[in-house]
């Protein structure tokens, strides 16, 4: 185990669930950001149960692929077994970030997928927000619902009915973005349905979107 990719994935971590609160994305202790460690068979996570004014990086622990706690002296999240089956299934993931944001859990609650009628969306999902299966806490159910989900999609985002988001990245920030971008146009398109019919935008427009911005957007 590297130290110093240990320690530094735990501040990063740490840092990543105040997004969380900023973004009005969790209430209380729900909620949960995890990080792969990069070359290893070992993922960082939020431990159960806590305060998010009392993380600290010190509290976050480290947990083997099959979600055994390996490092730390708190519980790992009760969401531990979804995350690390989401590890083990997508080598390319190294962020995995679950919430339960108001507008997209409403749409979890309607098991509806949120549809792609915003620019923003074509850009940071490709498509549509999908819907994945209702699950039980506790075991991998849900994680096999994420994969099962998220691989016929280009979505990082899938709402889990009747639960709530999760989202997935090439690392934690990436996660945390795209639960953070979930939120915003969950919110915006419900407001735009309470006012008509929604406007869908062409699947080609959507494609040419997406590839713009997967890789001609930002600084490279």
């Amino acid at each position: 185990m590297s130290d110093l990719n240990v320690d530094e994935l735990r501040r990063q971590v740490c840092t990543l669930h105040a997004e969380l609160v900023r973004n009005d994305l969790v209430a209380w202790t729900a909620g949960n950001v995890s990080a792969r460690v990069p070359g290893e068979d070992l993922f960082v996570i939020k431990p159960s149960g806590i305060s998010y004014d009392d993380l600290t990086p010190e509290s976050i622990v480290v947990c083997d692929l099959d979600g055994t706690l390996v490092e730390g002296d708190l519980m790992p999240s009760s969401d531990t077994a979804a995350h690390a089956y989401v590890y083990r299934a997508m080598p390319e993931v190294g962020g995995v970030v679950h919430t339960h944001s108001a507008y997209a859990t409403a749409w979890a609650a309607r098991n509806e997928p949120i549809p792609c009628v915003l620019t923003a969306m074509a850009d940071e999902f490709g498509g549509e927000i999908p819907v994945g299966p209702f699950a039980l806490i506790g075991d991998d159910s849900i994680g096999k619902g994420i994969v099962a989900t998220l691989t016929s999609h280009r979505s990082p985002a899938v709402l889990m009915r009747n639960h709530g988001v999760f989202t997935i990245g090439k690392d934690a920030r990436a996660a945390v973005k795209a639960a953070v971008m979930c939120e915003d146009v969950a919110r915006t398109v419900h407001i735009a349905r309470t006012g008509g019919p929604l406007q869908p935008i062409h699947p080609d427009d959507i494609d040419h979107l997406y590839r713009r911005y997967q890789t001609a957007y930002g600084q490279r």
